[in-house]
């Protein structure tokens, strides 16, 4: 037979062998799904995510390998759907400079936030969501949720941001130009904890582009696996907020850090360094 077909003995046997062995990708896959199985948010890791998992697991694979062990496991995500503007810019407002311009990276905490409202649909009326975001690592400081997108809902979330973090005066607050955000009552607020206020300029989206990232990965990760429309608002709240505070910012794998620690586990082991040092 092997003489027919032009195969060796030995390379015959040896594959006879290892036929019934799991192939390197198999492995590799079995290691993917002990991943996973970690936390059922998990299965939102893409391949750079899944990377730095394994590498943090002492397995070091490159971008293409990984990439067709997800494959084969039926484990690689499309982009679904793309976030929507929702705030309304008032025209007659005057608005402040747009004095991020689009540079959302910060040395340290508490230098520059970033804030916006988006929305979910739920059986008892639409869920409107108002994060405040870190440029410094991506962490989500405070999250305001209520069923409608009144200026006290911006003012609630800035608030509670201050109240966690205590950053001092000099914080550049960055925000779209919806009316909510040139109110007199959310200036005002700003003026109270000494903030200066940053504003992207009307219908352009990418001045807030890491806010509105966010957005895209909560929906993408949490808010379109659930389905909201048979879901009260507070079932929906409770959802988006163990996502943030109980995955994003404490377990869930960044590449926005060193080692893809959670943005979080990142600064509580900078904070151990410093105080080391």
């Amino acid at each position: 037979m092997c003489t027919s077909l032009s195969v060796s003995e030995s390379g015959y046997y040896k594959w006879k062998r290892n036929r019934t062995r799991p192939k390197p990708w198999q492995l590799l896959l079995a290691e993917i799904h002990a991943i996973l199985a970690e936390h059922p948010d998990n299965n939102n890791y893409g391949i750079e995510r899944m990377m730095i998992a394994l590498e943090q697991r002492g397995i070091i694979r490159s971008y293409s390998t990984v990439k067709r062990a997800m494959k084969k496991g039926n484990l690689l995500h499309e982009s679904r759907r793309s976030p929507d503007g929702l705030t309304k810019a008032d025209k007659k407002a005057d608005r402040p400079d747009n004095i991020i311009k689009q540079d959302f990276t910060a040395s340290r905490p508490d230098v520059k936030w970033l804030t916006d409202i988006t929305q979910t649909q739920c059986r008892d009326g639409i869920l409107y969501i108002a994060p405040v975001f870190d440029c410094y690592r991506g962490e989500i400081v405070s999250l305001a949720m209520d069923t409608n997108m009144k200026k006290n809902l911006c003012i609630k979330a800035i608030s509670d941001a201050y109240r966690l973090r205590s950053p001092g005066a000099g914080v550049v607050i960055h925000s779209d130009a919806g009316s909510q955000y040139t109110s007199r009552a959310y200036r005002q607020i700003l003026g109270h904890f000494h903030a200066i206020q940053s504003m992207s300029d009307v219908a352009k989206c990418y001045d807030n582009a890491r806010m509105e990232s966010w957005f895209a990965t909560l929906k993408k990760e949490k808010i379109y696996k659930l389905d909201t429309g048979n879901m009260s608002v507070e079932e929906v709240k409770q959802e988006v907020w163990r996502y943030t505070f109980a995955y994003y910012n404490t377990l869930r794998i960044t590449t926005a850090t060193e080692d893809g620690y959670p943005p979080s586990v990142y600064n509580g082991k900078e904070a151990d360094r410093k105080s080391v040092a």
